[in-house]
């Protein structure tokens, strides 16, 4: 009896090894890498879009993120979900106003209460001063959006 209850056991702890993190599959990625490969620590230090490097990768929930130097690669690794982007590095505009997943350009920018949000911005549709317009609503929107698609 004890040996089938250890292999039980067993073959449980090892499927479950085997199964991947599901966060992944909801976020903003270019064959595996979030933000397009810019630093998402460099947001918050620098207060700007600073692209990151391949040998200073690290990553979280099956997302892998490039970071510009080994110091924020170590910031992100001590408290990712401080860096990491809000609505899976999804258009937070789109995610407020239609609740879709859209395209963003990681130059288009804005951290709120510590927390990162980027925006598309293409031709002549910058979607940033939108949001700013009418941040408070369009913010419980994406909320309640992200909370029904990353479930």
């Amino acid at each position: 009896m004890k040996t089938k209850l250890c292999i039980a056991l067993l073959l449980f702890s090892t499927s479950a090894w085997a199964q991947p993190s599901l966060p992944g599959k909801h976020f903003n990625l270019d064959e595996g890498l979030a933000i397009q490969g810019y630093d998402p620590v460099a947001y918050f230090t620098k207060s700007e879009a600073v692209k990151g490097k391949k040998e200073f990768a690290a990553s979280t929930n099956n997302v892998v993120y490039y970071f510009s130097s080994a110091a924020n690669k170590a910031l992100f690794e001590k408290e990712p979900q401080k860096y990491e982007p809000q609505y899976g590095g999804w258009c937070a505009y789109a995610m407020g106003a239609t609740g879709e997943k859209v395209e963003i350009d990681p130059e288009t920018f804005k951290i709120v209460n510590g927390k990162l949000y980027l925006f598309y911005n293409s031709l002549f549709n910058n979607t940033l001063p939108k949001w700013n317009k009418d941040e408070l609503a369009l913010k419980a929107k994406a909320e309640k959006n992200w909370a029904t698609i990353f479930k």
